[in-house]
């Protein structure tokens, strides 16, 4: 009996000591931050893409008088290598501190064969622009102060015009718009203010050095203003001006020629369903003291209209139609007077959230023969068969 009680309280004893001893087993250590980690503790964001592709064109990609024809896709003084070949269009990187109250900032990097048509002037543009011949370009780079309804950037930041924009992910087709490439600025070096009226509209207003150009070409500076709206739901709208004196002959020409630039730009934007949106672009400018056709200065005008119809065929496939009309009366911005038209069809899938894959067929249109040929006649249309690849992060 003495033998069993003291087996029990021995028992007892031990299994008290195995429930309150301590574990002498090894602790996982703590996890090392990673930098998502630190940058999210940080609130700084850093997304990018990667953008390769490969054109087919039937033509060489150039005017009869030596320009462009589609500028993102010539960026390179002979302009023919670009198509029927693979490209490197974009490697794109932001890096963004934006709080709703106080300073933050942005910086917007973009390296290959895009960076060359985007550059500005004074810091990668040359006479030979659009093919400026640096192949990284510092797209945005600016400050910004928020307090309330107010913020303020002061820096480098893009165009408030266009319904297009250089962030290929944004973008619904593969190739950009005549009204992207001729029509618009892409960026500007300045100070603007946006003020929020109210949830639906926000009013903006600018002062820079002009048309691309992170040094002025002169001393006149361009006045911005802007506004976007939400009226409704399924609409909104945004508007922007610009008005200030710009060299003539471009931001190169010795002569001093100076003369006032106007753009009027407005952008509609309906969301039908969840699946189906149609946008619409409308852009005028006007260039005085400009070299016209006659030989003499005066001024010269260009206008267009872009459409867009969006459709979301599944969580994987989407749909984008894109038609246009650009009027360049007098040359001036594509070398050759002209109406020029053009229509695209892409065709995207998107497996997953960070790839997206585009298929596109597009036609373009000239009431002249403006398409110079590989043998060296012109003609006044021209067609391409393009693919993409994009991995975004």
């Amino acid at each position: 009996m003495r033998r069993i009680t003291h087996a029990l309280l021995s028992a007892g004893v031990l299994g008290s000591l195995l429930t309150t001893a301590p574990a002498f087993a090894d602790t996982a250590k703590p996890a090392t931050p990673t930098l998502a980690d630190v940058l999210n503790a940080s609130n700084i964001s850093v997304t990018g893409y990667l953008d390769i592709g490969y054109t087919a064109l039937n033509s060489t990609g150039l005017f009869t008088t030596g320009g462009p024809t589609r500028v993102f896709d010539a960026p390179n003084a002979s302009a023919t290598h670009n198509f029927n070949s693979f490209n490197f269009n974009q490697a794109a990187v932001m890096i963004a501190l934006q709080p709703k109250e106080g300073f933050g900032g942005l910086v917007n990097l973009t390296a290959g064969q895009d960076a060359q048509v985007i550059a500005s002037y004074g810091a990668g543009m040359s006479p030979s622009y659009p093919y400026s011949g640096h192949y990284v370009d510092v797209t945005q780079a600016y400050a910004s102060y928020a307090t309330g309804p107010l913020t303020i950037i002061a820096g480098k930041f893009v165009t408030l015009a266009g319904a297009e924009v250089i962030w290929r992910p944004s973008d619904t087709n593969y190739s950009r718009s005549i009204l992207f490439g001729y029509a618009i600025p892409f960026s500007h070096t300045g100070i603007r203010a946006t003020y929020a009226v109210n949830d639906a509209l926000n009013l903006i207003v600018g002062v820079n050095n002009g048309w691309d150009q992170v040094s002025d070409s002169n001393s006149a500076k361009t006045l911005e203003l802007g506004f976007t709206a939400t009226p409704i739901k399924m609409l909104s709208l945004a508007g922007s001006y610009y008005g200030g004196k710009e060299l003539a002959d471009g931001p190169f020409a010795t002569n001093g020629v100076n003369g006032m630039r106007n753009l009027f730009d407005a952008v509609a934007t309906i969301n039908a369903t969840d699946s189906l949106s149609f946008v619409l672009n409308y852009d005028y400018a006007t260039q005085d003291n400009a070299l016209l056709p006659s030989g003499v200065r005066g001024q010269a005008k260009w206008s267009g209209v872009a459409g867009y119809v969006n459709y979301q065929l599944t969580d994987k496939w989407h749909v984008s139609l894109r038609g246009e009309y650009f009027a360049d009366p007098d040359g001036y911005r594509t070398g050759i007077a002209q109406d020029w038209k053009e229509g695209t069809l892409t065709l995207g899938y998107t497996p997953t959230k960070h790839y997206e894959f585009d298929i596109e067929v597009r036609q373009d249109k000239s009431n002249k023969p403006v398409f110079l040929t590989t043998s060296g006649t012109g003609k006044s249309s021209q067609a391409s068969l393009g693919f993409e690849a994009i991995y975004k992060f």
